[in-house]
C-alpha cells in the first residue's frame, strides 16, 4: 500500500486529480482480491492494477465518466466466459469496484501527506471510507484518518464503541476490509507499515536481497565495515547504507523492534557470531543467519558457552531462507525474501 499512497500524494502535490478504484468485494475466481486499489489519471494511464484484462479496461472507461460527473459509483463485474477468455482465468467470479473522484485540493492533500508521514514514522493508523447509499444509484463517500481511538482527519463522527469495534475487527489484518456496522458500511484500510530489514554484510547475496526487499515493500538498511562494498553504487534501492567502524559497534544506534528483520550475511563466521550475539539482545521479529548447518552449530556452541540459552537460539532462522534448493546469490536471495514475507505475515496476524 505505501508505494501507491506515496505516488498518489505526489499527484496531489502537483495539483493533479485522479479517480481511485477499489475492489470492495470478490467472490469466486477473480484476478485480484478485495481491497486492491488502482488510480486512473485524466489521460487514462493507471497507477496500480485491479487485474488487467476486460475488467480493468471497463474500470478505466468508467473512470472517464467519473471525471465528468465527480460522483462516486459502484460497479459490479460478473466474470462470464467472455471476460474469462480475455483474462486467462476460470470464469464464474464476481467483483464490486468502488470508483471515486479524488480532487487535488488542500484538504485531500493534507490527508495524504499525513498518511505518508505516518508511514515514514512507522505509525499505525487506519483510513476509513464511509459509504452512504442514498439510493440504488447514488452513493456518498466520506474519508477519515484514524489514529488510536480518535479521528485525526475527516468530519465523520465516530462513537467510542464504533471506533473500538472497527479496530478490533481489523486487528492483525493487513488488507482493506469492508465492514458493516450500525447499518453503515465502512471500507477500513490499515496503513501498512513496512518492516525494516537490516542486512549485515554487503556481499553478492545482500545485493540481490536488497532488490527484492525493495520490491516487496520492506525498508532496507545495509551495514558493512567496508565502504568499498557498502555504498550507493552497489545498493541503489536501499533506504540507508551504514559503514560502522566494526561489526562490534554496528547495533549501537539502531532501533530494533518487533517490526525489524535482522539478516546476517557477513563475510566470515566470526563476524556472523558477533552480529548474532548482539541481535539476540534485541526484540527483532526475525533473525536469520546464512551458512551451513555445520557452521551454525559451531556458532551456537560458542554462544552457549558465553551464556546464551537454547531458547535464545531457537529464535534464529538458520540456514537462512526457505528450503527451495537455492544455489546462486539470486536464488538464495529469493529464498530469503520469501521467508521474510512469510514471517512478516505471521507477525501481523499476532498483532
Amino acid at each position: 500500500m505505501s508505494k501507491l499512497e506515496k505516488q498518489l500524494c505526489e499527484l496531489l502535490e502537483q495539483g493533479e486529480s485522479f479517480v481511485l478504484a477499489t475492489i470492495l468485494s470478490q467472490t469466486g475466481s477473480t484476478p485480484r482480491l478485495a481491497g486492491t486499489k488502482m488510480a486512473i489519471r485524466q489521460d487514462g494511464s493507471i497507477i496500480g492494477t485491479v487485474g488487467g484484462g476486460l475488467v480493468e479496461a471497463q474500470v478505466i472507461k468508467t473512470a472517464s465518466e467519473i471525471f465528468q460527473t465527480r460522483q462516486p459509483r459502484i460497479r459490479e463485474f460478473r466474470l462470464n466466459a467472455k471476460t474469462a477468455d480475455t483474462m486467462d482465468m476460470i470464469c464464474g467470479g464476481c467483483l464490486e469496484v468502488l470508483l471515486e473522484f479524488t480532487e487535488a485540493n488542500s484538504d485531500m492533500l493534507k490527508m495524504y501527506q499525513e498518511i505518508c508521514l505516518a508511514l515514514q514514522k512507522r505509525e499505525k493508523m487506519l483510513t476509513a471510507a464511509i459509504l452512504d447509499m442514498e439510493d440504488e444509484k447514488q452513493i456518498r463517500v466520506q474519508r477519515c484518518l484514524i489514529s488510536g481511538n480518535q479521528v485525526i482527519h475527516g468530519n465523520f463522527s465516530f462513537s467510542e464503541f464504533l471506533l473500538a469495534s472497527l479496530a478490533e475487527k481489523m486487528r492483525g489484518n493487513r488488507a482493506p476490509t469492508l465492514i458493516s456496522e450500525d447499518r453503515q458500511k465502512f471500507l477500513i484500510e490499515p496503513l501498512f507499515v513496512p518492516g525494516t530489514v537490516y542486512l549485515f554484510g554487503a556481499g553478492h547475496v545482500s545485493q540481490q536481497v536488497a532488490i527484492l526487499t525493495k520490491m516487496t515493500d520492506f525498508q532496507t538498511i545495509v551495514l558493512d565495515d567496508r565502504s568499498e562494498f557498502a555504498n550507493r553504487q552497489r545498493f541503489p534501492t536501499a533506504e540507508e547504507i551504514r559503514v560502522p567502524a566494526s561489526f562490534e559497534t554496528a547495533f549501537s544506534d539502531l532501533t530494533i523492534d518487533k517490526d525489524s528483520y535482522v539478516v546476517i550475511l557477513t563475510r566470515g563466521h566470526s563476524h556472523d557470531k558477533t552480529v548474532l550475539a548482539q541481535a539476540l539482545g534485541t526484540d527483532a521479529g526475525y533473525i536469520g543467519m546464512i551458512g551451513s548447518h555445520r557452521k551454525c552449530d559451531a556458532i551456537y556452541k560458542a554462544l552457549l558457552n558465553e551464556g546464551f540459552t537454547e531458547r535464545d537460539l531457537k529464535r534464529v532462522y538458520s540456514p537462512v531462507g526457505l528450503d527451495i534448493g537455492a544455489e546462486t546469490p539470486e536464488e538464495i536471495a529469493v529464498s530469503i525474501a520469501a521467508e521474510l514475507i512469510e514471517v512478516r505475515a505471521k507477525n501481523l496476524m499476532r498483532q
